[in-house]
């Protein structure tokens, strides 16, 4: 595994570029203008690798979804991943269930010759979408050597202490490396992340977004989160968090209540999309334009382009996050 301490050369600089250049020819980025020069193509960049809430779309157990049998209405578990073209490094934030299906996306995009090729794993919280991915690095699978996984100080020692997570530290796959609310941490020379604390579940572990900065754009990415106000409430307001970003991933598992039939859905521990679209109405466009929902459950109607939910979204200057989708860092 390639360390984020690693200097490279003219000649190595020469090689990656002409590999990035290869490699990406024709890709679309998230900003038509990013492509337009080799320095944009050297940046370094999020790709989005799943949008859906924990369970996939379609989910276990929903038998009459069309999914099953067509793949344009299939959608990975939320998980973003982070690429530096120069250095050839790739993190992952959160390792979900569809890690073997993103792994390999990744590679799609930003091949590498190491396996696999990670340099990080970024952890959210100890909900099932979210980290139960590692177990694709242990030994009955990819039995990956010292992948480093970043997480807060609880999801360490859950990892550290329960079967069969503990395997994973002791067969040395992954290292785990600490993390500390607020403080940032610094991937490579262009790259740093900050865990952002926030309200929701912890029955296991803590929870965090992530806030990534890179050489000249920075992204949020709060994929679970109970409420705004209870944000409020430890300090932080969703709105300050937004003008710090230039693209911001934010917690759209509902879209409203009535969504799950036959279920009152007002105490769920989620924001809805159409609260988060309320609150944030008064802002400028140029700060609404940033939002991009994701998490989204497999009853959201937001998921799909041609639906009324999704118009509602779009014409009040927000966006659905989409698969594949890239964001210049």
């Amino acid at each position: 595994m390639k360390r984020s301490s690693r200097r490279i050369g003219a000649l190595g600089v020469l090689a990656v570029a002409t590999w990035a250049l290869g490699t990406w020819i024709g890709a679309a980025w998230s900003e038509p203008a990013a492509t337009s020069s080799t320095t944009s193509r050297e940046r370094p960049f999020a790709v989005v690798l799943g949008i859906a809430q924990d369970g996939g779309v379609p989910q276990a157990g929903s038998r009459d979804d069309a999914g099953w049998s067509d793949a344009a209405r299939q959608r990975r578990v939320a998980c973003l991943a982070l690429v530096d073209p120069l250095s050839r490094q790739r993190w992952l934030l959160d390792a979900t269930p569809d890690f073997p299906e993103q792994l390999q996306e990744l590679d799609r995009v930003a091949p590498v010759e190491a396996r696999p090729g990670l340099d990080g794993i970024l952890l959210t919280h100890a909900h099932m979408g979210h980290y139960t991915g590692l177990m694709y690095l242990g030994h009955e699978s990819m039995g990956a050597d010292g992948v480093r996984v970043y997480a807060m100080p609880r999801m360490s020692a859950y990892l550290r202490t329960n079967g069969p997570w503990d395997q994973l530290v002791r067969y040395e796959n992954v290292r785990l490396e600490p993390l500390a609310a607020g403080v940032p941490v610094q991937l490579n020379p262009r790259l740093r992340a900050e865990p952002i604390p926030v309200p929701h579940r912890q029955e296991y572990s803590e929870v965090v977004g992530y806030r990534i900065e890179g050489p000249e754009r920075a992204l949020l990415y709060i994929p679970d989160i109970d409420s705004w106000k209870e944000l409020d409430e430890m300090g932080l307001r969703v709105e300050e968090l937004l003008a710090s970003v230039d693209v911001a991933y934010l917690d759209a598992t509902f879209y409203d209540n009535g969504e799950i039939p036959g279920r009152d859905m007002s105490g769920f521990p989620h924001p809805f999309i159409v609260h988060t679209m309320e609150r944030l109405s008064r802002l400028p466009e140029s700060e609404r334009s940033k939002v991009r929902f994701i998490h989204l459950n497999h009853t959201n109607p937001a998921l799909w382009p041609d639906t009324e939910a999704r118009r509602t979204i779009e014409s009040r200057g927000f966006r659905v996050a989409e698969e594949l989708e890239r964001v210049p860092l």
